[in-house]
């Protein structure tokens, strides 16, 4: 027989998380708190649930993919969490960017409710997730992968190994937010020269990805400024959370990271100014006096 899966959160990586394993043979039941999107999830052959409780009571391994840590501790532990009404022995898959020390603390509770936790955080957006080809940063006991194994292989192209320790995806998930953030930033200081300087922005975008100042980021990034389209995939305010959780980490290590403090500056100024739901290329809204392309 097929086995139950939960998925808590039907966003842009939700929902080609919570499709990949329908196509997997899994009975995948969702919730989220937006009911057009559980609606759409039936119609693709998916179970709703009215909440995580209802949902962790129906399935053997539970995946997590909300915002935050809040929102995690929110499905898992609050008045209607999953947790409790999970069977002994069923498995948690939590994918938000965390900070470290809260996937360790998430490990400890989850385990003393007699239940494994997967610190699995993810990557590769919402395309990779909605072909079962995203990468997951994972990391806890052998138990935990033991459980879920097809589940994994259902989500994901790549499964990523870091150890026996929850807490280690979570470091490397922010190394690579770390890394992300500035890039977009940096390609959007670019982008706001070059706009500045009268460049030819399509012919600009073109040299440069053939070139050896390209990034994945620039890549992929540029085009929504080109297009004049801040329709949010991953919005500006995601990268003032994640470069935020990257800087509380090396604080407490006294360990510098002055690119990563610049930008986070930047995306928090684009925030302020009331940019924080659109998507994290509107970070070149903060440059003064250039002509951003309009919508096409």
């Amino acid at each position: 027989m097929s086995r139950n899966v939960g998925v808590i959160g039907l966003g842009a990586m939700g929902m080609g998380v919570a499709r990949s394993l329908l196509r997997g043979g899994f009975n995948v039941h969702a919730c989220d708190v937006r009911r057009e999107v559980l609606d759409q999830f039936v119609a693709d052959g998916g179970k709703a649930c009215a909440s995580p409780a209802e949902l962790g009571a129906q399935c053997d391994v539970v995946v997590t993919l909300v915002v935050n840590a809040a929102q995690t501790e929110t499905v898992l532990f609050g008045e209607q969490g999953a947790v409790r009404a999970m069977k002994p022995g069923g498995v948690v898959i939590a994918c938000a960017t965390v900070a470290p020390d809260f996937a360790i603390d998430l490990g400890r509770r989850v385990e003393a409710a007699g239940l494994h936790l997967l610190d699995a955080p993810v990557s590769g957006g919402a395309a990779r997730a909605a072909s079962g080809e995203m990468t997951m940063m994972t990391s806890g006991p052998a138990a935990a992968y033991a459980a879920c194994d097809d589940v994994l292989a259902a989500m994901a192209g790549k499964v990523y190994r870091l150890g026996d320790q929850h807490g280690a995806g979570s470091k490397v998930k922010i190394i690579n937010q770390l890394l992300a953030g500035v890039h977009i930033a940096a390609a959007a200081e670019a982008m706001a020269l070059g706009l500045r300087e009268g460049v030819d922005p399509d012919a600009l975008y073109d040299v440069i990805t053939h070139s050896a100042g390209n990034s994945w980021m620039f890549e992929n990034r540029v085009p929504h400024i080109l297009n004049g389209d801040y329709t949010p995939l991953s919005a500006v305010d995601i990268f003032v959370k994640d470069l935020g959780l990257v800087l509380d980490t090396a604080r407490r290590s006294k360990f510098p990271l002055p690119l990563s403090a610049a930008a986070h500056q930047m995306f928090m100024m684009a925030s302020t100014a009331g940019h924080g739901g659109e998507d994290d290329s509107a970070v070149i809204k903060i440059f003064p006096g250039i002509d951003v392309p309009p919508k096409r």
